[in-house]
């Protein structure tokens, strides 16, 4: 017994540790689905805690609805190369989660007394309250699991989208979505309530809200939460003096899309530098029950208001120059002859490609660090039926040109490897443009 304990501690450590690296733009995340993203920072780094969405079939959650069986972590110390720690709760592990649901919705992470603890949604085997919706909690060593779940959820809490604020003074409280918004103080074991939970005061009346985030900026309290105004959830946030409220609304964080029902954020303050995760359906386009998660910066003005963060797809974060550089999460393009298309409709998870099809047609992508070791040449993974030539230069007072690319006339992806004519150190935006006719796709460009 003590040698098969062993094996399986060994086991569990090695699946903590073969994580995987993902190299992102927006959406973040891109060999899943990911949504609802709640992000911390633990110690210098940023962590993700989102649902994960999958593809209902038969038998296994409602077909052309949510599904969701399990949640992973991942990690990031710059915004830009993700590690993926793999699944840290899955519904069949849990004791008191109705395994026919499927609807591991919303979580939330917080430290405290030495202990991650992980606030989780889901359908309990209980018909209770709030279609059956109760949160449960699983502790962890480390932010990244192994967490193991308690077995029973928290006591008088029915709902979803759970959030947890610890305030400055220790204090710990528990924010969830049933229709309304409710709040309650943790106890100090942060398993347990302490008192009664109380509805916040001041939200919309009309329309749906859920997925409450709160934080705290120098004395104002925060709530984020997304609202169908229409008939797609907005993000809005109010203000209060106090976490138990009386809230205000104050005003539209992100304006609503037609393309994806839900949004969801969370926000940190990250380098001196504050941020809003959200998802959307990039990889998804004609089912938005599947998300992933992006990231934008958010700027707040001086008496306290928020600006309204417009959605990029080039995110955050600056890109090593010897990354494969994906363009196709642009800053900025022509208005003709340059889009982007997915490389294979049928698996969306390969990703985007760039399509120049006019001459002078062009892409910008921003904030790439050279480094100071002299660069020397430029990959580019295209394709071309017509050939083409394709010009590299720099977003700077004399649009310094680096490379003058020939693309052969291929039908299949192909490598060009060209030297580069000019090196400049530091960060810098890079332009792509076509400089002949006809028609050039690219997946990427990396330097070397």
């Amino acid at each position: 017994m003590k040698i098969f304990r062993s094996i399986l501690c060994t086991l569990i450590v090695l699946t903590i540790l073969l994580d995987t690296n993902v190299f992102a733009q927006n959406p973040v995340i891109r060999d899943q689905y990911t949504a609802d993203p709640s992000a911390r920072v633990f110690n210098d780094t940023v962590y993700l805690y989102p649902s994960h969405d999958i593809l209902a079939t038969e038998g296994k959650g409602r077909p052309g609805w949510f599904c969701m069986e399990d949640y992973h972590v991942f990690s990031t110390t710059n915004l830009t190369n993700w590690k993926d720690y793999g699944v840290i709760i899955s519904q069949n592990k849990v004791p008191w989660v109705n395994t026919k649901a499927f609807a591991m919705w919303a979580p939330d992470c917080a430290y405290k007394n030495g202990k991650y603890y992980f606030y989780f949604p889901s359908p309990s085997k209980s018909n209770g309250f709030s279609r059956g919706f109760s949160i449960g909690v699983a502790v962890s060593d480390h932010p990244y699991g192994p967490f193991i779940p308690q077995a029973e959820p928290i006591k008088d809490v029915h709902g979803i989208d759970p959030c947890v604020l610890i305030d400055k003074d220790g204090q710990a409280y528990l924010i969830w979505a049933a229709g309304k918004f409710f709040i309650v103080k943790l106890k100090p074991d942060m398993l347990e309530i302490e008192g009664k939970p109380r509805i916040i005061e001041g939200m919309p009346s009309k329309g749906l809200i859920e997925g409450p985030f709160m934080f705290e900026r120098n004395g104002i309290y925060y709530l984020t939460y997304p609202h169908v105004q229409d008939t797609t959830e907005r993000l809005e946030y109010a203000t209060s003096d106090s976490p138990m409220g009386h809230f205000k609304v104050r005003g539209v964080l992100m304006d609503a899309t037609p393309d994806c029902w839900t949004n969801q954020c969370s926000v940190i303050k990250f380098k001196n530098q504050w941020y809003l995760f959200y998802h959307h359906n990039d990889l998804s386009p004609h089912f938005d029950k599947n998300r992933s998660v992006r990231i934008d910066s958010m700027f707040f003005n001086e008496d306290g208001t928020i600006n309204k963060v417009t959605p990029t797809l080039r995110g955050v974060g600056i890109t090593d120059v010897a990354n494969e550089i994906q363009i196709d999460r642009y800053s900025a393009k022509s208005d003709q002859g340059a889009s982007i298309a997915f490389i294979d409709t049928s698996n969306t998870f390969k990703g985007w490609k760039t399509i120049l099809d006019l001459p002078e047609a062009w892409i910008q992508y921003n904030s790439v660090d050279f480094g100071s070791r002299k660069t020397k040449s430029i990959n580019i993974k295209a394709l071309s039926n017509t050939g083409g030539t394709l010009q590299i230069r720099l977003d700077n007072a004399d649009g310094a040109v680096i490379a003058t690319v020939t693309i052969p006339k291929n039908k299949e992806w192909s490598m060009i490897h060209s030297s580069l004519t000019e090196f400049e150190p530091g960060i810098h935006n890079i332009i792509v443009q076509l400089n002949s006719t006809g028609k050039v796709e690219i997946d990427w460009v990396k330097f070397e």
